[in-house]
């Protein structure tokens, strides 16, 4: 699980509130955020649209619940989405969270595996790939519906390689 940046140009802005749109504003502009989950080989499996300044960790529930844990044993993430609540979640379906602790956390990384925390590459380079598509690098559309759309047809266009 991780999240990442996505640029609005400044045609994908409507006279609509944004809020309800997906994007957000930041000192580099308006951005919006894509929070995915991958399997095990690197293909998106889900993902969720908000605005670019809502952090990992309030969002991280509403994915989680979206995923079907019931053939995972262990769920990846970084240290953004490090929160006893969310441990509890996933620990609650079922699975381990391998999430390290932040530095300002008492535990300092008791029980994280991090050979299986090295294959957390594999969510980076699904963005890679979805970045790829010049729709998704930068938010050309207005309506959070539309490019829900467009994520989701690369998601399928990336499945199909396989």
């Amino acid at each position: 699980m991780d999240g990442s940046h996505i640029r609005v140009h400044q045609h994908g802005m409507g006279k609509q509130s944004i809020t309800h749109q997906a994007v957000g504003k930041s000192i580099g502009g308006h951005t919006s955020k894509i929070h995915l989950a991958v399997d095990a080989c690197g293909n998106p499996i889900e993902f969720i649209i908000t605005a670019g300044n809502v952090n990992d960790i309030v969002v991280a529930p509403d994915l989680l619940a979206q995923l079907d844990l019931s053939d995972n044993e262990t769920v990846c993430a970084d240290r953004g989405f490090d929160s006893d609540t969310f441990r509890r979640l996933i620990q609650s379906k079922q699975s381990k969270a391998n999430i390290p602790y932040k530095k300002n956390r008492e535990h300092l990384n008791v029980g994280t595996d991090w050979y299986l925390y090295k294959i957390r590459h594999l969510v980076e380079n699904a963005f890679a790939r979805l970045k790829h598509f010049r729709a998704l690098a930068t938010r050309y559309d207005k309506l959070k519906r539309n490019y829900e759309s467009t994520v989701s047809l690369a998601c399928a266009l990336i499945w199909l390689k396989l």
